[in-house]
């Protein structure tokens, strides 16, 4: 079976293609360019590479998110569209998940996986789960690390923890601070996600959970810009209906 996977969750992104367990390539854009400005560019570039093409193309995966609004849109649009043309199913991946399923080897059979992606505005998107599968116990969420670390204390307990993520990296120093005498382990590098959802994929799809193009939903787990703004201003023109001036200006 030939998996494609693509992650937008953030500028750079990143694909992969797999041919059941064995990973054939995995790569990331380039920043500087939007996602929608290369895709499906890159997609087509690197089946090209392999000598395939779409319809050689058995299964897509596709990271739901949490991550940037506009570059979920665009990653999921841009897979459902290549699913629906050539009648594949496809398979939603939690970018927390892939993140998690990453740190597999690493946190082994007793640490749990703590996931943290930066979510700018010093919040993270966060979850708490274990390795296999990434069973949550906490998250997905977005708050500050403070309040994450918080709310995770009594689950955590004194087990050991691995971290992973640019959100794990950010705030490292944090996460030492807490940890206090519990192995904590921050891992040094992000790992590529496509190649990760690529596999949860394949395992999905032998699971018979993969979908239709149209069943993939995003994952936004923060509200939008423009939903919270659009609350901020019914909620100043609520304030101003309440409290009017006395002069009646």
């Amino acid at each position: 079976m030939l998996v494609l996977a693509l992650d937008t969750t953030t500028r750079a992104g990143s694909l992969a293609l797999a041919r059941d367990d064995q990973l054939l390539e995995a790569w990331s854009g380039d920043p500087n360019h939007t996602h929608a400005s290369r895709l499906p560019g890159d997609i087509l570039d690197m089946l090209q590479r392999h000598g395939l093409g779409l319809a050689d193309v058995d299964l897509y995966g596709v990271a739901a998110g949490p991550g940037s609004f506009t570059g979920l849109r665009i990653g999921i649009a841009t897979i459902q569209g290549l699913a629906f043309a050539h009648g594949r199913k496809v398979v939603g991946v939690s970018a927390l998940e892939a993140l998690a399923w990453s740190a597999r080897e690493p946190a082994g059979s007793t640490s749990l996986v703590a996931a943290w992606m930066d979510a700018r505005r010093g919040e993270v998107f966060a979850s708490l789960g274990t390795p296999e599968e990434h069973t949550a116990l906490a998250g997905p969420e977005v708050a500050s690390p403070g309040d994450v670390l918080g709310r995770w204390e009594t689950l955590v307990g004194n087990r050991p923890v691995v971290w992973m993520g640019d959100g794990a990296l950010a705030y490292r120093s944090l996460i030492e601070q807490n940890a206090r005498e519990r192995a904590w382990t921050v891992l040094p590098e992000v790992p590529l996600l496509a190649g990760a959802i690529a596999a949860i994929t394949r395992r999905r799809a032998a699971e018979g959970r993969a979908t239709p193009p149209h069943g993939v939903r995003p994952l936004y787990v923060r509200r939008p810009d423009a939903e919270l703004a659009r609350d901020r201003r019914r909620a100043a023109t609520a304030a101003s209906d309440a409290n009017p001036r006395e002069d009646g200006r």
